[in-house]
């Protein structure tokens, strides 16, 4: 059996935790910024451009099969 990668793992945690907290910088700076334009058709266009890009990028793709 093989021996599990426990570094490989706690990379792509925090990655996937890096990721989260950028998201939520961005929907903050993009809910202040249609707070002070007053719409809100920009902020919900950046969240499907974030949406989008999260869907590109597998967090487990380099992860080997046992």
């Amino acid at each position: 059996m093989a021996k599990p990668n426990y570094q490989f793992e706690k990379r792509q945690r925090d990655l996937a935790k890096k990721n989260k907290q950028e998201e939520k910088r961005r929907q903050k700076l993009a809910a202040k910024a249609a707070g002070e334009t007053g719409g809100a058709d920009d902020a919900s266009a950046e969240d499907a451009d974030a949406a989008d890009a999260a869907d590109a990028a597998p967090v487990d793709a380099g992860k080997p099969e046992a």
